[in-house]
């Protein structure tokens, strides 16, 4: 084997000039929203950790550096591959992708462009250049978004929901003024080692030296010694089997999280600790540092330098920690992540939370419950969080607020601290009041929320409309008699649903005496009441069609479309009781105007206050 050439470099290094290629062998881009969520995490707390808002650009330069690890190269054929690394250089290019849309000043733009996109000797190509891969990636870069893109390539679907998770993950406290500085310090103060081997055996050999010296401990196996080694008996005999049994149970709770999801320990002791233990987060402001949930992510050290908060002062305590409170939190964990994955008739919200990507609900949910709960006690209280946090989404949906998980972890951490450990009535309460102090409303819908505009389809809303929309038809198809539920719109295992338009893209025409202008038509066009959901064939074969053609084709599909329609009323004995007993103002509608318009975004204000009222908060529920 040859000298190993390594160097450091920045990822304006890195990236500028050169083109990476990727063997057959490893091109799978696996990387999940776990892992997009812990990078930008890191990123957001070593780069604020220095920022200020009153420093120049120039004082990046004196900002600490982050490193992201190595990676393996190779040159053949005047062609740079990878060998080791791809997974970390398609992340930044994605993040890389995302800034540059970010970014209003164009020589900040194009000081990121060159890292994704470069042209030599007149081909323009992508510097991490797949050729499966490249309509994607320049769907991406030139913002026609992921809805133009279609492929069956297991990597290529995973980047496009990468990007879509970097999108919304992105942390607000790196926008704004923040942005030009955090990509200065991104593109110059983050690190990788690039190791350049000469053949391929070389590469394989570093690669497996690499991986394969050892087993390294995970932070789960560091915790157990740790509490292990703190049980102690004046007996030898006694110690060894408490210590036995201790052991047993750990690995028995770690296998059963880890059937979940490769890791899901480490998770689990994560949130575990934030829900019960944790007094503090890191500020959201300039020079704030790390606090008790930022330093959890190294739980080990944190359980080692908190031992006293957790009540672990003797032997018996560390071995109630174990086998008693570790397995209590745990089964409930479980049995919470099973329902948010596989829809659970009366734990609905856990899988509409996970739709959502919202798993701060585990941490709210963990934090009320108690060793002394019942069962009945312990089931109501994540009913109650989960339900608050289904409601909570949807009303913020409508405003145009953020979900992402930056955005609502300060918020949500610090409501866990107000309901934990509460009992079923005090928890109640708190989440009521939390919900009665919101100022977010579904008055959003017709415009009465903070940016004083109704709510509306966009590149933003996309995914949430179709949501809301999914919701929406399924509750009136169920309290209609109808035999659907939300998957059969929102995750159809045969023909996917599609955003319907009620008005066509071409009908401006007919409705200019209604608009200034046919800008205005096609920004009222996009107005929440004005949607529909069909199945894609249906969607597709009605695109250009007039309302008066597309209403008689409605009356075939779910109550929510076929409602426009007269036909739906007669002879519809399941229907007319719904609306009865709901009092929602239903009515057919003949011909489409901006009144007809206006009036079904009154309708969907309404229907949204009753799937999601805080009514289903109280008791009786």
């Amino acid at each position: 084997m040859r000298k190993v050439q390594a160097q450091t470099k920045s990822v304006r290094e890195l990236l500028s000039g050169v083109k990476y290629g990727i063997d057959f062998y490893q091109r799978e881009y696996v990387w999940t929203r776990r892992n997009i969520e812990e990078l930008l995490n890191d990123f957001e707390g070593r780069f604020l950790a220095c920022y200020d808002e009153s420093h120049e650009r120039t004082e990046v330069s004196k900002y600490r550096h982050y490193f992201l690890g190595s990676i393996i190269t190779i040159v053949e054929s005047g062609m740079r591959y990878v060998v080791d690394g791809q997974q970390r250089l398609t992340t930044l290019t994605l993040l890389l992708i995302h800034l540059q849309h970010e970014l209003e000043d164009i020589d900040d733009v194009m000081q990121v462009r060159p890292l994704v996109f470069s042209t030599k000797y007149g081909v323009k190509a992508f510097n991490l250049d797949i050729p499966e891969r490249r309509d994607c990636m320049d769907a991406l870069f030139s913002g026609k978004g992921a809805g133009a893109i279609e492929s069956n390539d297991a990597s290529v679907n995973n980047l496009i929901e990468c990007y879509g998770d970097i999108e919304e993950l992105f942390p607000d406290t790196l926008k704004g003024k923040a942005l030009p500085i955090f990509v200065d310090w991104l593109i110059e103060n983050v690190n990788l080692v690039e190791i350049e081997a000469q053949t391929d055996d070389d590469a394989f050999t570093i690669f497996e030296t690499m991986n394969d010296r050892g087993v390294n401990l995970s932070q789960a196996d560091m915790l157990k010694g740790y509490l292990l080694a703190h049980i102690n008996e004046t007996d030898a005999q006694s110690m060894h089997k408490r210590k036995a049994s201790a052991n047993s149970d750990w690995r028995r709770l770690t296998g059963d999280l880890n059937q979940l999801w490769h890791g899901e320990d480490e998770v689990f002791l994560k949130l575990w600790l934030r829900a019960k233990y944790a007094e503090t987060i890191r500020d959201r402001k300039k020079g704030a540092t790390n606090r008790d949930f930022e330093n959890i992510d190294k739980f080990h050290r944190w359980v080692r330098d908190n031992r006293a908060r957790l009540g672990l002062n003797g032997s018996d305590d560390f071995y109630d920690f174990i086998t008693r409170q570790f397995g209590y939190y745990s089964k409930h964990y479980i049995a919470m992540h099973r329902a948010a994955w596989n829809f659970t008739p009366g734990r609905e919200e856990l899988y509409y939370n996970m739709y959502n990507s919202f798993s701060l609900q585990y941490l709210l949910a963990l934090a009320p419950l108690t060793l002394e709960d019942d069962k009945e006690s312990a089931r109501e209280k994540i009913r109650l969080v989960t339900t608050f946090a289904d409601i909570f989404l949807a009303r913020r949906m409508v405003n145009f607020r953020r979900n992402g998980y930056s955005t609502l972890a300060y918020g949500m951490f610090n409501l866990a601290k107000r309901i934990r450990d509460k009992d079923v009535a005090a928890l109640r309460e708190c989440l009521i009041d939390e919900l009665a102090k919101m100022g977010d409303t579904f008055a959003g819908i017709t415009g009465e929320g903070q940016w004083g505009q109704p709510y509306t389809l966009n590149s933003f809303t996309g995914r949430s409309i179709k949501y809301l929309l999914a919701r929406m038809t399924a509750w009136i198809d169920k309290r209609s008699g109808i035999n659907t539920d939300f998957d059969t719109y929102a995750r159809a295992k045969n023909e996917s649903f599609d955003i319907e338009h009620i008005w066509s893209a071409n009908s401006y025409p007919e409705h200019r005496n209604d608009f200034a202008s046919e800008d205005d038509f096609h920004r009222e066009r996009n107005l929440f009441g004005g949607l529909l959901l069909l199945p894609r064939s249906v969607n597709r074969s009605l695109s250009d069609k007039p309302y008066e053609h597309k209403m008689k084709k409605y009356v075939q599909q779910n109550l929510l479309a076929a409602s426009l329609n007269e036909a739906k009323y007669l002879n519809e004995p399941s229907f007319k009781r719904f609306r009865e007993i709901s009092g929602l103002p239903f009515k057919p509608h003949e011909q489409f105007k901006k009144a007809d318009l206006l009036e079904r975004q009154e309708l969907y204000r309404q229907i949204c206050e009753q799937i999601w009222s805080p009514d289903r908060l109280l008791a009786d529920n």
